[in-house]
């Protein structure tokens, strides 16, 4: 335990129900399942408003999590990753860095898009848009990456590149668990170990790598402990509780900045280093199926999902900002209403995008190959034959 939380194995431990999935881990945590702040716990040093904006970026995630899950059935966006479960740590590791810090964002964590108020120009990409992937990138979010552990190399590069420049900016950049598994994870940590680059490794382990549990991906004790092999720090947090999610991200954002104070060793506390990465690894649970091309049945026991139920991130905050004063039946209404007005003015700008089929062709390659090139002049003879009208589907 130190001043930003407590370890489960301790205090945390005796204070949980019997039903917390996580009373037996020694994860890091400040909030316990019913929202209260755990004995020997230290909540971090947030304004009230702040407090409000992580539950209000939690709210919103969440709408907007059920409305795009309606919208992949509808027909009206394509394959979606829903996240329903994991948005404290998305949400709650955001608000602990600087606008400036530059997030590799994997395909789960829109709770991050949320924070940075880039939700409209963000679900374009689910609509086939690539403008989605720009305006995210221009509000410091590197666009998704589909291919596992592929952008791991690029954020340590991104990251490294700052330190060149004395940039005092860095990187944050989320994976699943499933991607230590990946060369490229190991190669990004082994770069980052060496030349201090200043990235903070956010695993997102929610039990699953799709249909492949835990037990299968590693043989290791915890995910967090793979830092040790490269030469630099790894803690596990409770990623369902956002107000661990903000502290443990804040306290490995000063470390890899260079301003860390000592500590003890539980990942709360920066070592007194130079600009050293961290690897995070934020334990949590999804709640629905991988993406919505999965059935989740398949392979896991719908039973084994209730007692996470239990760690909701949504409801575990909202319980600590009523039971401190912080809010109460009207401020949390008034926070619904604006999450529904927030997401459907999304979907509006987002269903108003005017598609333009060439652009489909245009980032792929700087020289199109000669059949892509075919392809394409043959699409757009047939449109302009044709016209538009005739490849838009029928509402």
């Amino acid at each position: 335990m130190d001043e930003n939380g407590a370890d489960a194995a301790g205090p945390a431990g005796a204070a949980d129900s019997p039903t917390d999935p996580l009373a037996d881990e020694d994860v890091f945590r400040v909030l316990g399942p019913d929202g209260s702040p755990l004995p020997g716990a230290t909540v971090p040093d947030l304004s009230d408003d702040e407090f409000r904006a992580i539950y209000r970026d939690l709210v919103v995630t969440r709408r907007f999590d059920e409305r795009a899950v309606s919208l992949q059935r509808q027909g009206r966006i394509g394959t979606y990753a829903p996240c329903a479960g994991q948005e404290g740590s998305a949400v709650g590791s955001t608000h602990a860095l600087a606008d400036r810090d530059l997030i590799s964002y994997q395909y789960r964590e829109h709770g991050a898009v949320v924070v940075r108020d880039l939700l409209a120009e963000y679900l374009p990409y689910w609509m086939g848009h690539e403008s989605g992937t720009e305006a995210i990138a221009d509000g410091n979010v590197f666009p998704l990456n589909i291919g596992i552990a592929a952008h791991l190399p690029h954020a340590v590069g991104a990251a490294w590149a700052f330190d060149y420049r004395d940039e005092d900016r860095v990187v944050a950049c989320h994976f699943g668990d499933g991607a230590t598994s990946e060369g490229d994870f190991h190669e990004a940590m082994n770069f980052a170990g060496v030349f201090d680059a200043p990235t903070l490794f956010c695993c997102h382990n929610n039990g699953w790598a799709i249909s492949v549990p835990e037990t299968r991906q590693t043989a290791s004790e915890t995910f967090a402990q793979k830092a040790e092999a490269y030469g630099f720090e790894g803690v596990r947090v409770d990623g369902m509780d956002p107000l661990a999610s903000y502290a443990v991200t804040r306290a490995a954002a000063e470390r890899a900045r260079g301003d860390g104070s000592a500590g003890d060793g539980d990942g709360a506390q920066g070592q007194g280093d130079a600009s050293r990465p961290t690897l995070i690894e934020f334990v949590e649970y999804r709640f629905g199926a991988h993406t919505t091309a999965d059935d989740p049945s398949a392979y896991r026991d719908p039973d084994d999902v209730d007692p996470w139920r239990a760690l909701d991130p949504l409801d575990r905050m909202e319980a600590f900002l009523r039971e401190t004063g912080r809010i109460d039946d009207e401020g949390v209404a008034a926070i619904r209403e604006e999450a529904d007005g927030v997401v459907a003015d999304a979907i509006d700008v987002a269903e108003s995008v005017d598609p333009d089929p060439s652009d489909m062709f245009d980032y792929a390659y700087a020289e199109l190959p000669p059949e892509v090139r075919r392809q394409r002049d043959e699409l757009l003879a047939a449109v302009e034959e044709h016209g538009e009208g005739a490849f838009r589907r029928e509402e």
